[in-house]
């Protein structure tokens, strides 16, 4: 006897034997039951997770005899009886299973409706299962419609498919639908662990970890890797073989990947690198392997309680708790990313490991700063704002600290500030003096003290304001509103300790900015006054010029009269085209002879003698048999001039029929429509 693979010797007979879903368990177990039975079912879900199995379970409920042939509808079939036998064998009569990915025409559909017409032979329903039922065809599921709504009493629908977005509405309107769902590693690895042990197999736990997570949800997929691990470790299962076979990184060197960035370590990341490349694991597996450690990690760092429901068992997840400790949880999500695309960009790469290197090392170029951003120098306590508006516009230049006096003496005349700069009190910017100070020329200047005498800088009053504005907003504060009172309301007789900005040297420019003449008290009587004139609105280019009709342009005459109705003529009866044509309608007739017309175009190109040759040609035919002669010049009435001026006027009127109509009008005051330009066009 042949061997059975774990697949289908395992298969489940019954809704009781079906591990992973429960939903769709319990709803049809409920309308057998209760016998509310539908029509049509339609199963959805990835491949392996029970859709044809639901359906031959459901075909034995709906068919079972009983071990004594006298049951009916249940919910549990006894599969002792001949219908359940058959079923499970796959020759019985009346249950037939189309599969749609080889059988989608139209043909193979009817010459299975056909068979609806018999009632059933063996059994109490017909059932009619089409599997990937979304690879029919569109004339195929437009000719199983009426019958899938409306089907004889005695048969019942199953369709399976993994791509229910492709099944048309029509169709999943008629049916009744479940959605199988993937299934959780942990029910994949119950399953196994109950597999291996009816069949006597010694597995490792960690190789059937490794075999659930490899699963993907399928069990019919662990069931084949599982078949395939007992071949490779030759009826054993180790977790070593396992992995191999796999080709999955050893979990130990991902953790050891997290933990080095985690710390920065660049050096131990390419080392593990390098030694899971001579150990020939696959770069993507790796990756893969990275992103389930890392969405551990961030469930871990978003729920510390679930760390308490942590597996013992389970060696990785203690590592994966210490590792969730150590990696902030902006990195934690930083790195996850990184991982999820780096997986698409391997195939780009001229060698895997060396893209699989270039991913791990992006965290460390993108490493949130963490601690050391609330040390940078943005948010550490900054020197005063007006030393770093300074220093933004001559960073040579050094602040020279504030000089308060220690007992008071008498008032003395404060020093005027350069520029218009009103001295602040310590930490506070640097603000503008409204009141009108004089501007002193520019020239050599250094840094001073409070107690310095007053002198003037070549620093414009708009540069310190835009430097003090500046430093404030490094700083991330702001800046206060002007005050001329500030200093006035001192006691007399008592010197506030003040702190100026530094007078530095400012390269010369060349030219001395330009004097509003409407503020003349903000300048000094020696300070030349310089006028702006005012910006003169250039002409309207080409484009921006408003355009020139036709008809503004044409300069009727009685030639022209002539011309244009002989060249329709020849264009309504066809004979003339290409550069004739064009001729002809850019031509103006400027004089008639016997023998000989004169044309006048603007465009040298025009006057080919092949052009003029068809030109003469075509006149002949209609009874002009003259010479043609060509000048170059401008051109006021031609064939293509008035029927451009035609077609204005005819758009000009089109135009003002709908903006005249009380309808559009309406719509436009109420619902403030408005007509796209260039869409009317006239009838």
């Amino acid at each position: 006897m042949s061997y059975l693979v774990l697949a289908r010797k395992y298969r489940p007979r019954n809704f009781g034997e079906m591990v992973g879903q429960e939903h769709v368990v319990q709803a049809l177990s409920n309308a057998l039951t209760q016998q509310r039975l539908h029509h049509a079912y339609l199963f959805t879900g990835t491949r392996g997770v029970g859709k044809t199995t639901v359906s031959r379970i459901l075909a034995k409920s709906l068919n079972c005899q009983g071990p004594d042939g006298q049951g009916g509808i249940t919910a549990t079939p006894c599969g002792v009886c001949q219908a359940c036998t058959d079923i499970d064998a796959g020759r019985f009569v009346d249950y037939t299973e189309l599969d749609a990915a080889s059988n989608r025409g139209v043909d193979e559909v009817q010459g299975l409706l056909e068979q609806a017409v018999y009632k059933p032979v063996q059994g109490r329903f017909k059932v009619f299962m089409i599997d990937e039922v979304h690879m029919l065809t569109n004339t195929a599921f437009n000719a199983m419609l009426k019958t899938l709504e409306e089907p004889p009493e005695y048969l019942k629908f199953v369709l399976a498919t993994t791509d229910p977005q492709k099944v048309p509405v029509t169709v999943l309107s008629r049916c009744l639908q479940f959605n199988l769902r993937p299934m959780a590693p942990e029910t994949v690895l119950e399953h196994l662990t109950h597999v291996l042990g009816t069949e006597q197999v010694a597995a490792e736990p960690g190789a059937l970890r490794l075999l659930s997570r490899a699963a993907r949800g399928s069990m019919r997929d662990a069931l084949s890797l599982t078949d395939q691990a007992i071949a490779y470790g030759n009826g054993s299962l180790a977790e070593a073989g396992v992995r191999q076979m796999l080709g999955s990184a050893d979990r130990g060197h991902v953790h050891a990947l997290v933990d080095a960035l985690a710390r920065g370590d660049g050096a131990t990341v390419v080392g593990t690198v390098e030694a899971m490349r001579v150990a020939g694991l696959a770069a993507a597996s790796t990756l893969e392997e990275m992103t389930a450690v890392l969405q551990a990690m961030a469930v871990l760092q978003a729920v510390p309680t679930r760390a308490a429901a942590v597996d013992a068992a389970d060696p990785d997840a203690a590592e994966v708790a210490r590792l969730a400790a150590t990696m902030p949880a902006d990195e934690t999500q930083l790195l996850y990313s990184i991982c999820l695309h780096g997986r698409a960009e391997l195939g780009l790469a001229p060698d895997e490991y060396a893209g699989l290197t270039m991913v791990l090392l992006r965290l460390l170029a993108f490493k949130p700063a963490g601690e050391a951003e609330k040390k940078s120098p943005l948010n550490a306590e900054a020197p005063s704002v007006a030393a770093a508006a300074v220093a933004s516009m001559a960073p040579v230049a050094a602040p020279a600290p504030a000089v308060a006096s220690p007992t008071p003496q008498p008032p003395a005349p404060a020093p005027v500030p350069a520029n218009n700069v009103r001295a602040s009190a310590p930490g506070e910017p640097p603000a503008l003096d409204p009141s009108p100070t004089a501007t002193a020329p520019a020239g050599p200047s250094t840094a001073r003290t409070a107690q310095d005498a007053p002198t003037a800088t070549t620093a414009s009053t708009r540069e310190v304001a835009e430097a003090a504005a500046a430093a404030h907003a490094a700083a991330g504060t702001t800046p206060p509103r002007p005050s001329a009172a500030r200093n006035d309301a001192a006691p007399s007789g008592v010197a506030h300790p003040v702190q100026r900005l530094p007078v530095v040297d400012m390269p010369a420019r060349s030219a001395a900015p330009p004097v509003r003449a409407a503020a003349p008290a903000m300048a000094d009587a020696d300070t030349p006054v310089v006028a702006v004139p005012l910006r003169v609105q250039p002409p309207p280019g080409a484009r921006e010029a408003p355009r020139e009709l036709a008809a503004d342009r044409i300069r009727p005459s009685e030639e022209g009269d002539f011309w244009h109705r002989t060249v329709m003529g020849l264009v309504a009866a066809e004979a003339i085209n290409a550069l004739a044509r064009e001729l002809a309608l850019q031509s103006q007739l400027v004089a008639r002879d016997v023998d000989q017309w004169l044309l006048r175009v603007e465009r040298e190109t025009l006057n080919q003698g092949s052009s003029r040759e068809r030109l003469q040609n075509a006149l002949a035919g209609a009874g002009h048999a003259v010479r043609l002669a060509i000048e170059v010049g401008a051109v006021v009435d031609s064939p293509a001039l008035r029927n451009k001026a035609a077609a204005e006027a005819r758009q000009r009127a089109a135009e003002q029929a709908i903006m005249g109509d009380p309808d559009v009008q309406a719509l436009m005051r109420q619902w403030d429509a408005r007509i796209v330009p260039g869409t009317l066009k006239p009838a």
